[in-house]
């Protein structure tokens, strides 16, 4: 597949929005070696993206017996190292919400194409035999010049007695979910007006083959001007890369991140959607799984702040490692 530098993927996507040409889009973490083609083309290359109401794939089936996934979490000591050097800079002032991820070897009967046709996730993407995304969260969906982001942060194991009252509650998910909102309304204001809080902490309910999680996210809007369209590539990257899986300050924390993580996350955090010619949603490229070699791993994280627990945060890195597949 051809992969494109972000001038280059600017430019695709201006010129394919601008003509109302449909297209699907996957742009990594760091904003280079992405792809967009159009529907066709990418299906023809092993490229699939599934998100409500826009598919470019007929894919389905599966296995008629239970999915099994087996974990190898990093080390306990690796997860600790990073987290302690992410608090000293949080203490030092150079970060108030950092978004740490590591990645973990997992093993399962199912293929990633199997993943994808049995996930119910609302945002999904294949590229075959390489990796596979089941999202939860919408980056943003344009629908006229209405531009919509559904930012998520605060999640916890369902089945703990109380548990919608202690997410809602709680001070360090509470500190962290208003960080995000607060940095997500920033960026949408770069490129709209009229910007708002439409739902705020709302929480939702996700099934998977571990058991059920909440996940709390709100909603933030605005207006696009009337000719969006021909800047539509420069609109998107200028909210790169999306700040529920940075932090805030973005440009400092996301210093931090290169500095601890001591791994690439390729894709992984990026973003991936789908424009039918006239309307576009996208989604955060998370629940994700790729294949390294003879080995998959599975990529997580959560967000830290002075409030966090590495324990904690270790266990909700794991949490996080699940595939919807029931």
């Amino acid at each position: 597949m051809e992969l494109l530098t972000r001038e280059n993927t600017i430019y695709r996507i201006n010129d394919y929005a601008t003509r109302k040409i449909p297209f699907v889009f996957l742009i990594s973490y760091k904003g280079e070696d992405n792809l967009v083609y159009t529907p066709g083309a990418a299906a023809n290359r092993g490229f699939f993206v599934d998100m409500p109401g826009m598919a470019n794939h007929s894919l389905s089936g599966v296995p008629g017996h239970p999915i099994h996934l087996e974990m190898e979490p990093p080390e306990p000591e690796r997860y600790r190292n990073a987290f302690d050097h992410v608090i000293k800079q949080i203490l030092h002032g150079n970060s108030f919400l950092l978004n740490l991820t590591l990645p973990s070897l997992v093993k399962t009967n199912y293929s990633l194409r199997d993943i994808f046709t049995g996930s119910n996730a609302p945002f999904k993407l294949y590229l075959k035999d390489k990796l596979v995304v089941f999202s939860p969260e919408r980056f943003v969906r344009i629908r006229g010049c209405t531009i919509v982001s559904n930012p998520m942060k605060g999640t916890l194991d369902a089945s703990i007695p109380e548990a919608y009252r202690l997410l809602s509650s709680d001070p360090k998910e509470d500190a962290e979910h208003n960080t995000i909102v607060d940095l997500i309304r920033n960026d949408l204001s770069r490129v709209a007006t009229h910007v708002r809080v439409k739902r705020f902490k709302y929480i939702e309910k996700l099934r998977t083959n571990r058991g059920e999680l909440l996940q709390m996210s709100s909603e933030i809007s605005g207006m696009l001007p009337s000719n969006f369209r021909e800047s539509l590539g420069e609109i998107i990257f200028s909210m790169l890369p999306a700040g529920s899986i940075t932090g805030a300050p973005k440009q400092k924390t996301m210093e931090i991140i290169k500095q601890v993580e001591g791994y690439d996350r390729g894709y992984y955090t990026g973003i991936f959607g789908y424009y039918d010619g006239e309307s576009l949603d996208s989604a955060v490229a998370i629940r994700y799984m790729e294949q390294d070699g003879k080995q998959l791993v599975f990529k997580s994280g959560g967000g830290i702040t002075f409030r966090s627990e590495w324990r904690k945060e270790y266990e909700e890195l794991q949490k996080k490692v699940y595939v919807p597949v029931f």
